[in-house]
């Protein structure tokens, strides 16, 4: 960052950013904007650094003041003039823009004398509490939510931590550092890993489900499948993973293709269990959502790495990669149609449902052999067999609540891609028998065919006949209806 108060030119003039959001507002959306307070840009002719004509007016002298591997310069946080420019700064985007809190870049490379560089957090309270902490800056993060919250109360500020640091989304009144949300970013690190090292069928799924729910009780975490960092440059998208070059030929709706059948298959799987036991919250970013072939490539010169004095190339400027291909989901001839279709009715199902931050969590199962996992978010069960050859039949599920389920939604509906072998157009009812199985109290019966993610809703919120929402099959607006 450069100038902390000015727009960037990709979001138009700062009048039209204001209707931009004056508009998302009058749809019901709120707007974060990411704000970098972890460092600053280390050009001297456009940016802060050098303002005065010394290194440390608001930066650390010396090596302190400067991040080798980013090529920037580091805040001094124990400055009461620096802390004055900042927490303004906060302000100004909340008073001038009216955005609706925060998403905090960098906050692990902060919070740590070491940035977080060549550290493997084990969980181990002394690679919190002790010397390598930067209190400066952890006071700083607690002043600047505590002044966010204070005057904007319905503000969101989310935290990019990839540490753990205890208390990170507890109130400042408590002790905590403040935030509202952290970053659940080792799932995507892990979604990527498995992809890379190993095909589905040797998928761990007690893996899965530790890296899914292994957060600090009682602080809310964002959960997402993929970032910006695996839609830019360099490297590649889940869909890409799963389908590669067969996305340039597969993709034609009416063909099969096995690649493309059990990529589509697997991104829809993947995508319902992350946003279901992944945290309090899920993210997407922009096009994955349909299975986006390409990557994000703005415009680049050659340069060399600082701190290894590595030759990368550049794009020679290049705009050829600068843009997302929304045509591409809007098009009836091509099955980019059918992922971007289910995940606008697994995002209403949260919103009839609210599974996403429902207290109630419970994981049944995680079978090995069967490749499924069984778990309940809310009032909902999840059925998910990451096999993938085998389908089986009648086959038992635990539940906590007792009574008779339906199918609320499918990954395997026609509508998304699927064979229709389990779909609520078949209106079935899966009545509960009182027992222990799984450690739950009831359990019922159900066809979970190979790599199908099946939602199970109590039937008197089911309704197939109800099109609202394309393949989804919730009655009238749910029970947790939420704008």
């Amino acid at each position: 960052v450069t100038n902390f108060f000015g727009v960037s030119s990709r979001s138009g003039t700062p009048d039209e950013l204001k209707a931009m959001i004056d508009e998302a507002h009058r749809l019901g959306l709120f707007v974060l904007i990411d704000i970098v307070h972890s460092h600053a840009s280390s050009n001297s002719n456009d940016g802060i650094n050098l303002f005065d004509g010394s290194g440390g007016q608001y930066f650390h002298e010396g090596a302190k003041g400067y991040h080798w591997m980013w090529d920037s310069r580091l805040f001094n946080y124990g400055n009461w003039e620096v802390m004055r420019f900042l927490l303004s700064n906060c302000r100004w985007w909340l008073d001038e823009y009216k955005f609706d809190g925060f998403r905090f870049d960098g906050v692990t490379s902060m919070m740590y004398h070491h940035h977080g560089l060549q550290m493997a957090f084990t969980g181990n309270y002394d690679e919190y509490f002790g010397m390598q902490t930067d209190l400066d800056s952890v006071v700083y993060l607690m002043i600047a939510n505590d002044m966010i919250h204070s005057l904007f109360p319905n503000a969101v500020t989310i935290g990019e931590d990839v540490s753990g640091m205890p208390t990170f989304c507890r109130p400042v009144q408590e002790g905590g550092v403040g935030f509202d949300y952290r970053l659940n970013m080792a799932i995507a690190d892990k979604w990527i890993d498995i992809m890379e090292t190993s095909t589905d069928e040797y998928w761990g799924m007690g893996d899965i489900c530790h890296t899914l729910t292994n957060r600090r009780y009682g602080e809310a975490c964002i959960g997402y499948a993929e970032s910006h960092d695996q839609a830019l440059v360099g490297d590649k998208t889940i869909a890409f993973w799963l389908m590669d070059a067969e996305m340039y030929y597969g993709m034609e709706d009416g063909t099969h293709n096995d690649v493309v059948s059990r990529g589509i298959a697997l991104h829809k799987m993947i995508r319902c269990i992350t946003s279901a036991l992944g945290g309090e919250g899920y993210l997407n970013f922009m096009g994955n959502e349909f299975g986006h072939p390409e990557w994000i490539d703005f415009p680049r010169d050659d340069t060399y790495d600082t701190s290894t004095g590595e030759f990368i190339p550049g794009n020679g400027g290049s705009h050829d990669k600068c843009r997302r291909r929304w045509d591409l989901a809007d098009s009836d001839e091509l099955k980019y149609k059918y992922m971007n279709s289910y995940d606008r009715a697994l995002m209403h199902l949260d919103k009839a449902f609210g599974f996403f931050n429902a207290p109630h969590t419970f994981i049944s199962r995680k079978d090995e052999m069967d490749k499924l996992i069984v778990f309940e978010r809310g009032d909902l069960v999840f059925v998910l067999n990451f096999h993938p050859t085998n389908s089986y039949s009648d086959y038992r599920v635990g539940c906590c609540n007792p009574g008779a389920y339906k199918v609320v939604l499918s990954s395997d509906e026609g509508v998304f891609g699927g064979w229709n072998n389990v779909s609520k157009w078949n209106d079935a009812e899966f009545h509960t028998q009182d027992g222990d199985y799984d450690s739950r109290p009831c359990s019922m019966q159900v066809y979970a065919p190979s790599r199908t993610a099946v939602v199970y809703a109590p039937a008197d919120w089911c309704d197939y006949e109800n099109e609202s929402v394309v393949g989804l099959g919730v009655k009238d607006v749910g029970p947790y209806f939420n704008v």
